[in-house]
């Protein structure tokens, strides 16, 4: 059934009856076989037979369209001869119905009429189909002899759709206006209509009613079939005819059964008023629905396995502001079917729709390679970290313990603040105001989570802290400054007085990754730029802030962020007056984070919200780096098991995935996959996020009818099913021309969360991937941590791989890729970063910060143009294949494996004891040490090519230097076979290098 619905591998045929005031004729429906090229002639035609020969025909079609036909171009075909036929023309064309004229070229026979066509560039991923306007190509002597020669009438045959996904039957089949006249004047007496409607057609059109609940009437009786067991829905359309209805609410009763058995109404609830959010949050809407326009509400009840068979009447009442309910009787006939898994198998029933609401993984378990956060007096201690909180509840220490190499944690401390965060506020002469301070209190001591509180007073302001530290490093504060009277400000400041060796880079406020500059200043742009904070620090300790207020909404990114940019914090923006300036002293670097002046009136709330991330997060793994190798295509699993990768990445568009994040519909294709991927000892991850959705998604318009909850509003667009089914109010997302794939953007953080997390789930449990790729990321951290949590249930892999094209330009609001993400780096085995990342140009401290990802914890690969190998390995980074012709790591992995680069030992350039130093600063040497050998990779960041001496502390190799040998092995398209001693002059040109193997004889 699911194949028939989604890809029209065989017609479907329905009947129904149309009209008009003038004339009665039975339209027959059918989905085809995508017989045609839409992208010229449109995804609908008429078919229509002419019984003789004549010089002009005519057919009525009452197409019943949802759209205004009367620009729009007719393109009649000629079956016989597949030729276009130009003596057409148009009589009256109406949204109901159309006459059309046409010049029958081969006599009697069948003939198509598209009535739809759109000009689009087919191979754009985001294209928009523009609509041709009508043509006249006519000849003027048929054109004049139309009125006097003979015109036969043809036969309308059937409407058909080129796929059933493209068909208007029967949801948008709209009524005519003398039938929804009619039914008006049958109801006048109300003020709305409800029309309930199975879950198998979903309502899909907001200020037409359709025609098939013309012909069901508006009655208020429902009948439905469903199995024990199930996750059952149904739909209420309320169409408010009369005027605006406001504050709708759905109120279940019991459903009872002659024999006795109940369905207590508590089962029952309704999406589109309550349920439960992303962030585990109870929410309930207020629904109002504005007259001339149609609100479908969505049933959910999730039926106990134990229910007895039977037949189960009962109510469900719909109520509104000043509006008299209306009752609609409801009988569910339950069979013996029992069903374990909800029939959540069948999504293409709204068995899925529960999932909205799922609070799966929200528990903050401790997830590996974590462990339980523990107090000590004010210190919290978690891997490889310390936070230490001073009296006003801010942090007054933070310590990192990773050594300098970061592929572990050591015994020694390296303390982040000079000093403790300063809280400044400043009266209007610019006097610091003093505090009065208690100790903070503990709240909340877990495993996964420590929380705390601390108030502070002056004689005109109350400060009210609450924080919080997770497991893996994120703090999060709730700052309320209270006005106890009247009172202007010159100033509301947070000061961070980061110890000056910490501060040695940073990354955001308008900058890319790079040194820590001695003096910057930044002011507040929500509009241009996804701004609100940085990273600050070193390799083996840093910190990352953000600044927000109560009001904080995520933006959207990846070429969105314009049209869903950040919200200005009242706190923290001030109405463009507050900003962040950085300032290096002789110890110290200050980055203070201002508000500037303002005035309170007594009871004001400010509420300055920060997020803090202690970095790094975890040591980085060095031999998963060397073992997970990633092929990027999805191929015979033979072959490239013959490659020599180790994970297959399989995007969407393909055959087991066709769809853009809904990998859903060919499961039993990708488990097959995965099933023989599995017996040759790959592992497989999907292309899988929630940034945009497939049209394909079954629950597509029950989305929909949840307003911008799930998709973002916007102007619309885009290719042509997204105008015809969808009108307007979206934004088009990624297309992929193979398969038709169109998808839409989503809004941000919303229950759709909930679902992702629920399909991550039965993906493992029923499909058995490994992990899911990761396109960039449109959720948070909470939905991160849920996702890690399902997908290494019962010891799975999951497997976590983020690809990032760099945010840093005006569609994305300039951010940093890596900041953008950082909080959840947490969670992630692999950066690829990425398309639009300049390998060439950029600096060590760029590829250090924002493409490495070793001061986090993690390892990367590189994408735009094959990256730079030798620069890739100073990071240990190679590129990934075969995304692009130059993208083929193979001649490295076999260097590494000819040196045996398991089990050795990363030092990287950044390590003060780094036993192998070039003779030039520009020119960076990083070593992978075994005994008595070691691989190095030198690479030049210098503007012309140079000659370097190695500087070798031939000691810390544990080699004799005078048994020693220095071998460039041959690596196809890296360098050729060279051999140099100790004393030689190695010529390195420039923006390249070398990888040597200095070993002992």
């Amino acid at each position: 059934m699911k194949n028939i619905l989604r890809t029209a591998a065989v017609a479907i045929v329905i009947f129904t009856f149309g009209c008009s005031p003038a004339r009665a004729q039975q339209v027959k429906y059918i989905s085809g076989h995508n017989e045609w090229n839409p992208d010229s002639l449109g995804n609908h035609r008429a078919i229509v037979k002419v019984s003789h020969t004549a010089g002009a025909a005519s057919v009525w079609i009452p197409w019943r369209r949802r759209d205004n036909p009367a620009e729009k171009n007719i393109i009649v075909v000629d079956s016989a001869t597949d030729k276009r036929i130009y003596n057409v023309k148009a009589g009256e064309l109406t949204r109901e119905s159309g006459m059309i004229y046409f010049e029958p070229t081969s006599g009697a026979g069948t003939y198509y009429i598209y009535y739809l066509p759109y000009h689009v560039d087919p191979k754009s991923n985001y294209p928009h189909a523009v609509y041709q306007k009508w043509s006249n190509h006519v000849d003027g002597e048929w054109l004049k002899g139309l009125q006097s020669q003979s015109v036969t009438k043809a036969n309308l045959i059937c409407l058909e759709a080129i796929n059933a996904l493209n068909s208007f039957y029967p949801m948008e089949v709209i009524a005519t206006r003398a039938e929804v006249d009619g039914l008006i004047a049958a109801n006048q007496h109300k003020l709305y209509l409800v029309f309930p409607e199975d879950r198998l057609h979903p309502i899909k059109m907001t200020t037409d009613i359709p025609e098939r609940w013309i012909n069901k009437g508006a009655n208020v009786n429902f009948i439905d079939t469903a199995a024990k067991g199930e996750n059952f829905s149904y739909q209420l359309g309320l169409y408010a005819f009369n005027k605006e209805i406001r504050n709708v609410k759905i109120k279940f009763a019991d459903l009872k059964s002659t024999s006795g058995g109940i369905i207590p109404a508590s089962l029952f609830s309704c999406l589109n008023t309550d349920g439960r959010n992303w962030d585990n949050t109870i929410i309930s809407k207020i629904v109002d629905v504005p007259a001339g326009h149609i609100q479908t509400f969505w049933c959910l009840v999730n039926l106990p396995q134990n229910t007895g068979a039977g037949i189960y009447k009962g109510t469900v009442t719909v109520t509104a502001n000043d509006a008299p309910p209306t009752m609609v009787k409801i009988t569910l006939v339950v069979t013996n079917r029992v069903l374990a898994d909800g029939g959540v198998n069948e999504p293409w029933k709204q068995t899925r729709l529960t999932w909205l609401n799922s609070s799966m993984g929200q528990k903050n378990d401790v997830i590996k390679p974590y462990i339980p956060l523990t107090l000590a007096g004010n210190t919290i201690s978690l891997l490889g970290r310390k936070l230490t909180i001073a009296d006003n509840g801010l942090p007054a220490q933070v310590e990192t313990y990773f050594t300098e190499e970061m592929t572990s944690i050591g015994k020694l401390p390296r303390q982040i603040l000079k000093s403790p965060f300063q809280w400044v506020v400043k009266d209007k002469t610019g006097t610091a105001i003093k505090w009065t301070t208690s100790k903070p209190i503990f709240n909340d001591v877990e495993p996964g989570q420590v929380s705390w509180s601390s108030t502070s007073r002056s004689a005109s302001l109350l400060m009210k802290v609450k924080g919080g530290i997770e497991f893996d490093g994120f703090m999060h504060y709730r700052i309320q400054m209270i006005a106890r009277k009247n009172i202007d400000l010159n100033d509301i400041a947070m000061v961070i007085p980061f110890k000056k060796d910490v501060a040695q880079y940073m990354m955001g406020l308008n900058l890319k990754g790079t040194k820590m500059p001695a003096a910057y200043s930044w002011k507040w742009d929500v509009a241009h730029k996804n701004q609100d904070g940085a990273w600050v620090g070193d390799v083996n300790a840093g910190l990352q802030f953000s600044l927000r207020d109560q009001h904080y909404v995520r933006p959207l990114n990846t070429n969105f962020y314009l049209q869903k940019p950040l919200l200005l914090p009242v706190s923290w923006g001030n109405n463009g007056e507050g900003g962040i300036d950085i300032s290096e002293n002789k110890d110290k670097t200050d980055v203070n984070c201002y508000s500037g002046k303002r005035t309170m009136k007594k009871g004001d709330t400010l509420y300055y919200d920060i997020n803090l991330m202690i970095t790094p997060f975890h040591a980085i793994n060095t031999e998963q780096q060397w073992s997970l190798r990633f092929y990027h295509k999805y191929d015979n699993v033979d072959s490239i098991k013959a490659k020599g990768a180790t994970v297959i990445n399989i995007h969407h568009g393909t055959p087991i995935n066709p769809y853009i994040n809904y990998p859903f519909i060919a499961h039993d294709a990708m488990k097959a996959y995965i099933d023989s991927a599995h017996n040759l000892g790959l592992k497989v991850k999907i292309y899988n996020t929630v940034r945009e959705l497939s049209n394909s998604a079954y629950e597509l318009f029950p989305l929909r009818s949840l307003g911008h909850e799930v998709y973002s509003t916007g102007k619309g667009g885009g290719h042509a099913w997204l105008q015809e089914h969808l009108d307007s109010d979206y934004i088009a997302g990624w297309y992929v021309p193979e398969v038709r794939d169109m998808a839409i953007v989503n809004s941000g953080m919303s229950r759709w969360h909930n679902y992702y997390v629920e399909g991550m789930n039965w993906l493992v449990n029923n499909v058995g991937i490994d992990g899911i790729y990761l396109d960039d990321v449109a959720y948070d951290r909470t939905t991160m941590k849920r996702i890690k949590r399902v997908l290494t249930q019962n010891g799975h892999p999951g497997i976590i791989d983020l690809h990032s094209a760099n945010q840093y330009d005006d569609r994305d609001g300039f951010n940093n890729s890596a900041n953008l993400y950082m909080d959840q780096f947490p969670y992630l085995n692999r950066l690829w970063f990425g398309e639009y990342f300049d390998y060439q140009h950029n600096d060590p401290a760029f590829f250090l910060t924002e493409v490495s990802g070793i001061p986090f914890g993690l390892m990367g690969e590189m994408l735009q143009g094959g990256g730079n190998p030798w620069r890739g390995m100073i990071y240990g980074m190679t590129n990934r294949m075969p995304w692009s012709d130059n993208a083929d790591p193979r001649p490295i992995w076999k260097a590494w494996d000819d040196f045996g680069i398991k089990g050795s030992r990363m030092i990287g350039y950044w390590v003060k004891t780094n036993p192998v130093k070039t003779t030039d600063p520009e020119i960076l040497a990083t070593v992978y040490k075994k005994d008595k050998k070691a691989m190095v990779a030198i690479a030049s960041w210098a503007a012309t090519d140079k000659k370097i001496k190695l500087l070798i502390d031939w000691k810390a190799l544990h080699i004799d230097p005078a048994k020693a040998t220095i071998v460039a092995p041959a690596i196809k398209g890296f360098q050729v076979a060279s051999q140099f001693s100790a004393s030689d002059d190695i010529p390195v040109e420039k923006g390249k290098g070398w990888l040597l193997i200095i070993q002992q004889q």
